[in-house]
């Protein structure tokens, strides 16, 4: 009977080591696997969701730049509208107190994806006016700048100045589009 319960003890024993070894062995490598893989996917989707909401924003963020865009773009006349905007800056100064002023336009210039015209202009008056105007053509809804400018006193006893600047008015080239 001791050679059948030493047998009997090497199959309980055998049958334990030989299902880990050959069942539950490979099913916890197999499953350490999948649990690495679904690690990964996680993280992948973390990414992506990340990726996806910067994603959104930089669309927000287009969507609001290309607004601005339109805006900056509706202060800009067209180029048949310059002259009108050049009777509309000599009615400011002559508001201002001026004198009317003379105007004399340069050649159009290419400015990014837009026109530059320069205007050079000589007008004389109180400097109070002088600084009205500019604060006027500063509010205007077009876009306008005054790359130089030259100011000197008149000899005279009401103490008027002599204006000259260059004023250059923004605009679209209805050829262009």
């Amino acid at each position: 009977m001791r050679a059948r319960d030493l047998m009997m003890g090497l199959v309980l024993v055998a049958v334990p080591l030989a299902s880990y070894f050959l069942v539950f062995g490979p099913q916890n490598r197999k499953i350490a696997e999948a649990r690495g893989e679904i690690g990964h996917k996680k993280d992948l989707l973390a990414q992506l969701q990340l990726e996806t909401a910067r994603n959104e924003d930089l669309k927000r963020a287009n969507d609001e730049i290309a607004e601005l865009i339109k805006q900056t773009e509706a202060r800009l006349p067209d180029g048949k509208e310059v002259d009108s905007i050049v009777r509309q800056i000599s009615e400011l100064a002559v508001q201002s107190g001026l004198a009317a002023p003379a105007m004399e336009s340069g050649k159009p210039v290419a400015a990014a994806m837009y026109m530059e015209q320069p205007l050079k202009v000589n007008t004389q008056g109180d400097f109070r006016g002088f600084y009205e105007f500019l604060l006027q053509l500063e509010r205007l809804p077009r876009i306008t700048r005054l790359p130089d400018m030259k100011l000197e006193r008149v000899p005279d006893p009401d103490g008027n100045i002599k204006a000259q600047f260059t004023l250059s008015i923004y605009f679209t080239d209805s050829r262009a589009n």
